[in-house]
């Protein structure tokens, strides 16, 4: 397979998943604004600018975090390269470029998701966000489910799988992250209802609060942080999605599961093997933020190293702060 067209597969699905991980959380922050305190709702929307990375370009451009400003420079902000609007804007232009490859219907669902996001940032109206939001996510669901049942499960296939699940992994650990080292504003506010309702806000930013409660009955800190990271059978925890990452690329370069021939392979090995053997008390001993930190590292640099041993090329992709995706 060509470099390139490897590289436009990965991208295509990268895109497509940081716009729907980007709706994702935006939504759940909207409706935390119900039960929030209205002095704290400043609290609640900078830590959404601070999950990508890019809090000193949004002061610069915007100011104050107040929910309408969020809300444009995460969704519809063109200028932005990690917005809604500029994701599926790339993921359309990465799929124009390999419509040989894919099929016709994928190729469909992104021109349709596209444009449904562009007509929205033309109307932008604030009282059908909740609706835009679930469009988004109801779009990259599609797509992926479309990806998977018309495209041939080849090194294309695969790719483009490791695109999504590596944009994955590396969101569920910035909104872990951002919830247990920012969000916050004092340790009174711990075990209070307050951080109750913060920490069902981000099972649900990633999906896993139905699929929590059928493993744990109460909601602690420690259970949320055990399932968000090394549960293997839910798809958003990084356990899950670095274990089929690995699947992935041994099927890419046919070598065997427990050897490796390439930077990224040993790379995304070497950080499985140690995943399954950890437990919640030793990512805790060692420090959630300090754990959550070094593991954003790992995955980037499983991205840069993808980049280099497959695509030929430095990422070339807008980049969130510390990310180089």
């Amino acid at each position: 397979m060509l470099s390139r067209v490897a590289d436009s597969i990965y991208w295509l699905n990268r895109y497509i998943e940081r716009a729907e991980n980007v709706a994702r959380f935006v939504d759940v922050n909207l409706n935390l604004m119900l039960d929030v305190p209205s002095g704290m709702m400043t609290q609640q929307w900078e830590p959404l600018i601070m999950t990508t990375g890019d809090l000193p370009l949004f002061k610069e451009r915007y100011g104050e975090p107040t929910a309408e400003n969020v809300i444009q420079f995460l969704t519809f902000d063109a200028d932005y390269p990690n917005s809604i609007l500029s994701c599926v804007c790339m993921a359309r232009e990465n799929a124009r470029s390999i419509r040989e490859i894919i099929s016709s219907e994928m190729w469909e669902e992104v021109n349709s998701f596209y444009y449904m996001v562009r007509e929205a940032a033309q109307k932008q109206p604030q009282t059908t966000l909740p609706s835009f939001f679930t469009q988004v996510k109801l779009s990259s669901h599609r797509f992926a489910g479309v990806m998977d049942a018309t495209m041939t499960h080849n090194e294309g296939w695969h790719f483009g799988h490791i695109g999504r699940l590596i944009e994955r992994a590396d969101k569920t650990a910035r909104i872990l992250d951002v919830k247990y080292f920012y969000l916050l504003p004092s340790a009174q506010w711990v075990g209070t209802p307050l951080d109750q309702i913060q920490w069902i806000a981000l099972l649900k930013s990633a999906s896993a609060y139905e699929m929590y409660r059928k493993c744990e009955h109460r909601i602690t800190p420690s259970n949320v942080a055990e399932f968000l990271i090394l549960n293997r059978q839910f798809p958003r925890a990084i356990a899950f999605c670095l274990d089929r990452m690995q699947r992935s690329l041994h099927e890419i370069t046919t070598t065997p599961r427990g050897t490796w021939c390439n930077g990224a392979e040993r790379s995304l090995g070497r950080l499985c093997s140690q995943l399954g053997y950890l437990t919640i008390e030793d990512v805790i001993e060692t420090g959630l933020h300090e754990f959550l930190d070094r593991m954003q590292m790992e995955i980037n640099r499983i991205g840069d190293e993808l980049g280099t041993n497959f695509f030929g090329l430095e990422s070339r992709a807008p980049s969130l702060v510390n990310s180089q995706s």
